[in-house]
């Protein structure tokens, strides 16, 4: 964890009270930009009236693997619910990122509604790719549920690093992402998945050269170190286009 980092607050939420608010879900994913594995949502609810600060969290990527895991049952019990979701690697191929996200989001949204249903949403990020498209088109994919977060969104640049409900989120679903790239790893042990998660590090992308893709690779993704014939050329980024970052 950085020395420097500023723990996260709940001062930010708590501004959500004065409008009427009172249950919040902040919101974060993780696994955006890996070559394998699923893209994962974490939401975790706090009254706002009642919540009290929670030592030791902060943005999943700031912590140690040890420190997350401790941290993931206090959470738990900190908070009055949560929910994680997960979109597979098939999934981002045949509906794209942006889609892939929402469905994600809408399985951690819907775990956490079975305990309750928050007011109001907090997203990291600077797009709402988490709430349902209010108009259908003759490019929607009719593959995609219906449904999803009914509760207004708000999303906040960097809100990881500075609001706690959001922090907490991103520990657990790095925790559970990470938990299943280590078990895919023990079928698909060429790929270090145990180490590196999925992303896209030189000797990931040097396996990939050698053993080919596995089918929790995200096919539509440059996944070797040079294109292979046929192989589509999207990298992670480019697909990031209309997510906002």
């Amino acid at each position: 964890m950085s020395s420097t980092a500023k723990p996260p607050t709940l001062r930010y939420e708590r501004t959500f009270a004065a409008s009427g608010h009172r249950i919040l879900a902040g919101c974060d994913e993780v696994g955006r930009g890996a070559l394998a594995g699923p893209v994962s949502v974490g939401m975790v609810a706090v009254d706002l009236a009642t919540v009290r600060s929670l030592k030791g969290v902060r943005d999943s990527k700031l912590l140690s693997v040890a420190d997350r895991n401790t941290l993931v049952p206090q959470i738990k019990k900190w908070a009055l619910a949560w929910g994680v979701g997960h979109a597979s690697a098939a999934e981002i191929d045949l509906h794209g990122l942006t889609v892939a996200l929402r469905l994600a989001g809408t399985r951690a949204w819907d775990q956490m509604c079975s305990t309750l249903r928050p007011d109001v949403v907090l997203l990291d990020g600077n797009y709402n790719w988490l709430s349902p498209e209010r108009q259908g088109s003759l490019f929607d994919d009719p593959d995609e549920p219906a449904g999803g977060c009914t509760a207004p969104v708000h999303t906040r640049i960097k809100a990881d690093m500075q609001c706690l409900s959001v922090a907490a989120a991103s520990v657990l679903a790095k925790v559970e992402r990470d938990a299943m790239m280590v078990e895919f790893a023990a079928s698909h042990p060429h790929y270090a998945w145990e180490i590196n998660k999925g992303y896209a590090t030189e000797s990931h992308r040097a396996a990939i050269d050698v053993h080919g893709p596995t089918p929790l690779h995200r096919m539509s993704w440059r996944l070797g170190s040079k294109p292979r014939p046929g192989e589509p050329v999207l990298e992670p980024e480019d697909d990031l286009s209309t997510v906002g970052g």
